[in-house]
């Protein structure tokens, strides 16, 4: 199966700057198989070694020196790692510290050869090294579940595929096109983006062995937890675990997680999950121009989950009938749909933040799904898992920041409205001329390529 990660890794392949690569993401999103096909294609040498099941290997990274080490591992492995044509591939690196180390001494002193590296638990170890991280001497890259658009690839729905990627602004999509596209999102809303889920339904066509796929990628996420500290702490993040699923988009509230847990071991909960890419925490943000960093709060946040897949078998959703299958949790899965677009589609050398508006006022709350940046232009988000919705809020907040452009994904098909007008119940306002862009909710992987920030101007 094709991932989008492996253009980058060519690039990164051919650039004459190139660092030791440090690959970022949860377990089980396909990043030792990326990289293996990737290493196979494209160059004359390769070794892999884990350092979680080679844990003989890891007094060879005491030293610190790049050129006893290949010494050695060549001579383990019977692998030439000397030039250009040579790939070497550490994966589970956070498990030996010093390695990751070791690999600014490798762009230092043997920039010649290229290196590779990898772990699902990786940004614990980051935050905990006890030795000097290698800043300037390696560059990042991020992996996570399968886009909608690499599972269309998938299941061979490449002609789908190109009518997505080669859509613009002002474009029309027949009906015929849209509601196949809908059909097949909706697959994908249950299939979800773990690459072994995904192959398993592009061999089988059939999702009676999915539910077992996903049955035991919760369990291994779960038995990571042994690896977070006391037993208690362990208790706290499948609490977590299963309460971000099933309150996807909702103001995280820690009592509702477990009223006999402490704040801060929910949020130390949250937190962990966090740095393990399972869940990514959407911030509150008052910044109304970039960064979106500015005046935001670490301590309120809604959750969403790294797959939407797992969503659904955490809110223990059945994998039958699905196409007729209407539950209560459907405006939830737009938004996890949309928001995993939004991170997967990012630049891949680039983590992708999100964010959330809210307004609590009396009488005039007001909340944004989500607050985007596109280029250096901020508009808001509006999520409806139907083609219709209220947009109180996106009005709201168009009217109190001065803002010209709101945007809707929705299950219709795209649209643009300009010079619309709307009433709102502010103080100092009563009505707003703006634009909405109207997008279906499988555009959501293309919004950073489409201008939308010329509306603005």
């Amino acid at each position: 199966m094709f991932r989008n990660i492996e253009n980058h890794l060519v690039e990164w392949k051919n650039r004459y700057n190139r660092k030791p690569l440090i690959l970022r993401g949860a377990r089980q999103v396909g990043k030792t198989f990326a990289v293996q096909k990737f290493a196979k294609e494209h160059y004359s040498h390769f070794l892999k070694i884990n350092l979680e099941q080679q844990k003989n290997l890891h007094s060879l990274f005491d030293s610190l020196e790049p050129r006893q080490i290949i010494q050695e591992l060549t001579a383990l492995f019977q692998v030439p790692l000397m030039n250009e044509h040579s790939l070497l591939f550490i994966d589970e690196i956070q498990v030996a510290p010093k390695a990751i180390q070791v690999l600014r001494y490798f762009y230092e002193e043997l920039p010649e050869l290229h290196v590779i590296s990898a772990g699902s638990l990786l940004d614990h170890t980051l935050s905990d090294m006890q030795y000097s991280m290698p800043v300037g001497r390696v560059e990042f890259a991020y992996m996570y579940p399968m886009s909608f658009y690499e599972f269309l690839m998938a299941i061979g729905e490449n002609g789908l595929l190109q009518a997505i990627q080669s859509y613009r602004l002002n474009d029309t999509l027949s009906s015929v096109i849209h509601n196949r596209i809908l059909e097949i999102l909706r697959l994908y809303y249950f299939v979800g983006g773990m690459p072994e889920a995904v192959k398993y339904y592009a061999e089988n066509r059939e999702l009676s062995g999915i539910e077992q796929i996903h049955s035991d990628l919760i369990s291994s996420i779960q038995y990571d937890f042994a690896k977070y500290g006391t037993r208690k702490q362990q208790e706290s993040l499948i609490d977590v675990l299963n309460y971000a699923a099933r309150n996807i988009g909702r103001k995280v509230v820690y009592t509702h997680v477990n009223k006999n847990t402490t704040s801060q071991s929910i949020k130390d909960a949250f937190l962990k999950l966090e740095m393990s890419r399972i869940i990514h925490l959407v911030r509150q943000t008052k910044s109304t121009e970039v960064p979106l960093s500015h005046y935001h709060r670490n301590d309120v946040f809604k959750p969403v989950f790294y797959d939407i897949g797992l969503v659904n078998h955490l809110s223990g959703i059945r994998l039958v009938d699905i196409q007729n299958l209407i539950t209560a949790h459907e405006g939830a899965l737009a938004e996890q749909f949309v928001f995993q677009e939004l991170i997967s589609n990012n630049l891949i050398w680039k983590q992708f933040t999100p964010y959330y508006w809210l307004r609590e006022a009396k009488n005039s709350n007001a909340e944004i799904d989500c607050i985007i940046q596109l280029q250096n232009k901020v508009f808001p988000v509006e999520i409806k898992a139907g083609k219709r919705g209220t947009l109180k809020s996106l009005h709201v907040y168009l009217a109190e920041k001065g803002k010209k452009t709101g945007i809707r994904f929705n299950a219709d098909v795209p649209s643009i409205g300009l010079n619309l007008t709307a009433q709102v119940n502010l103080p100092d306002k009563n009505d707003i001329t703006y634009n909405l862009v109207s997008l279906p909710l499988y555009l959501a992987g293309v919004l950073h390529s489409l201008q939308l920030e010329e509306m603005e101007n």
